[in-house]
């Protein structure tokens, strides 16, 4: 019998003392909420660039499918970008030495300016990088007129 209680193993591996595990307790994975191993997934990280045409997004999502992933624009100019990787099957005779790969639900709000063309927004995914590209409305430069000066 263990002196250490379970509560201080990971649940995937069979010993705290794993040589392939410096992993530490996570509260929030025991009682069932979100924790440390969903949460780099949560905090996707997007660039955001503007071009003269257009506003370009890139986030880099490994592993997803186009099918898990929704881009939406919601009233108030707001790009959403969010979908879900789920956790893989268990089975009860593996023994896992590391869990790294994040998983879980997440989301990223955008508010766009007002040169943003909302009805021409694009989106496409290839080797797990979403790419929305928002077209930009061109700006009107005005026109300059030169003033002659006297004296």
């Amino acid at each position: 019998m263990s002196l250490i209680p379970r509560i201080f193993c990971d649940r995937r591996s069979s010993s705290m003392f794993d040589p392939f595990s410096i992993d530490v307790f996570d509260p929030l994975k025991e009682l069932g909420l979100p924790g440390a191993h969903s949460a780099a997934f949560a905090n996707t990280r997007v660039d955001w660039k503007e071009t003269p045409e257009a506003h370009v997004f890139k986030a880099d999502l490994p592993g997803l499918k186009k099918e898990e992933v929704k881009v939406e624009i919601e009233e108030d100019r707001v790009l959403q970008i969010s979908g879900e990787r789920n956790v893989d099957k268990e089975d009860k005779n593996d023994k896992w030495h590391r869990v790294e790969r994040s998983s879980g639900k997440f989301m990223r709000r955008f508010r766009l300016p007002e040169n943003a063309k909302m009805d021409q927004v694009r989106a496409s995914m290839d080797n797990g990088v979403l790419t929305v590209t928002v077209p930009k409305e061109q700006v009107k430069k005005p026109d300059v007129k030169s003033i002659e000066i006297s004296g």
